[in-house]
């Protein structure tokens, strides 16, 4: 028997970010002079310490070590019981190695946090927020979320009120912020609000938020509104000064010239009518003769055949309308040339026509890189958005007058990544709504 170990306190408790400390007692049980090296194995081994970890002693000669266990105050370490073991290891009678077993009960601690992403949104009816809540705690931890702003003037819309937490993971809930009421023209109207996150059994944390309301009458409407008014009086003015007696006096001649061709032509037609008058008489006169002839009246009217009515064509079948739905989703793999990118489409079926009224950019798991949305047709290819995908995680449009997309044209979702290695490919999408023809 080489050697024998007893811990002095086999069951300890300790808080993440403290620390706790037992003894263990070593004899050499053999009869020779024996090196002892003693660690810790199990869950604990990464922060626990063995002070002395090596000892030499003389035949029936003990000694104690002291084992110190730190838990770091992470999401990491979970709470809970874990159970250890102090080896410790013979070098002259590795047979004769023995274990001192025990358990850690690692108390339970919460740590929520939270953050309105993006902190700042503009919009004329509305903006869409996401709430990015973490537990930083090591259990899992249900939390409610609520809005209020100063003034009570603002509706809030979660898509979750509730969401129950696992250590160390983010939680990204969308709120919907809305006005009390919109504006055609105006200065934009800045309104805070705060977000509370309620952990069961923790303290409220608050995160603060700012919704910029604009006027709904875009800004470069009425310019652009007082250049067309200039062009269209220019317009007006060149006509009556300059293009109508221009056109007036062409106008004269070209119907001149036309009157006199139209009465030549008429002189014409009335030479052959006459011509054709006199030949259909003849005809006329050949044909009673012939009728005579065969014994028939001419001035007997024919029977006639009963006249099918007319039929009417059907009209053609009105084309096909059906909601439209579609999710384009990327899988884009890390590029560290920000000038690639990696391309997902869907095609407009043929004989089809696509209407476009709604739009969303999702970015759920925050990555790095651009994003970009292209319109591709027959004559060519045309951007319709560019955004850095670590500046939203979801973006909506909206369109009164839709986009409307042909058969064979496309809707491609162009993403270059650049995520860190360990985040792995980027993966935002586009949620298209509308309607499809055909």
């Amino acid at each position: 028997m080489g050697a024998s170990a007893t811990m002095t306190t086999p069951t300890l408790a300790v808080q993440a970010g403290r620390q706790t400390t037992t003894t263990v007692v070593i004899r050499n049980a053999g009869a020779v002079v024996d090196h002892f090296t003693v660690d810790v194995i199990g869950p604990p081994a990464p922060w626990a310490t063995v002070t002395p970890n090596s000892v030499n002693l003389l035949p029936d000669e003990s000694t104690t070590v002291t084992v110190t266990f730190a838990p770091p105050r992470t999401a990491d370490v979970a709470a809970g019981v874990v159970p250890f073991g102090v080896r410790v290891f013979a070098q002259e009678d590795p047979e004769g190695s023995v274990m001192a077993e025990g358990e850690l009960d690692i108390a339970a601690f919460g740590e929520v946090t939270a953050e309105i992403v993006p902190a700042k949104v503009e919009g004329a009816s509305g903006a869409t927020f996401e709430v990015a809540v973490d537990n930083r705690g090591n259990q899992a931890t249900p939390v409610v979320l609520a809005a209020v702003d100063p003034e009570a003037d603002l509706s809030f819309d979660f898509r979750h009120t509730e969401v129950t937490l696992e250590p160390g993971t983010t939680a990204y809930v969308r709120l919907r912020v809305r006005p009390p009421r919109r504006f055609l023209r105006g200065q934009p109207v800045r309104r805070p609000f705060k977000v509370t996150v309620t952990p069961v059994g923790g303290a409220v944390v608050v995160a603060d938020g700012v919704y910029v309301q604009r006027q709904l009458l875009p800004k470069w409407v009425l310019p652009a509104l007082a250049v067309l008014l200039a062009f269209l009086l220019a317009i007006i003015a060149l006509w009556f000064t300059v293009f109508k007696p221009a056109v007036r006096s062409a106008a004269s001649d070209a119907a001149a010239k036309q009157a006199a061709e139209v009465k030549q032509v008429a002189q014409a037609a009335q030479q052959d009518a006459g011509a054709a008058k006199q030949q259909a008489g003849e005809a006329k006169t050949g044909s009673d003769r012939a009728l005579r002839a065969q014994g028939v009246d001419p001035a007997q009217p024919p029977a006639s055949d009963p006249i099918a009515p007319p039929r009417t064509p059907a009209p053609p079948p009105a084309p096909a309308t059906a909601p439209f739905d579609r999710r384009i989703a990327a899988d884009a793999p890390i590029d560290a040339d920000v000038r690639r990118f990696r391309e997902f489409d869907f095609v407009v079926p043929e004989n089809k026509t696509l209407q476009i009224t709604d739009l969303i950019l999702q970015n759920p798991r925050a990555d790095i890189g651009t994003m970009r949305v292209v319109r591709r047709t027959p004559d060519g290819r045309s951007l319709m958005f560019e955004f850095g995908l670590g500046n939203f995680r979801d973006l909506d449009h909206h369109w009164v007058q839709p986009l409307v997309f042909t058969s064979g044209e496309a809707i491609t979702l162009a993403v270059s990544c650049q995520n860190p290695p360990e985040k792995g490919n980027c993966t935002p999408a586009i949620a298209l709504s509308g309607r499809i023809e055909g």
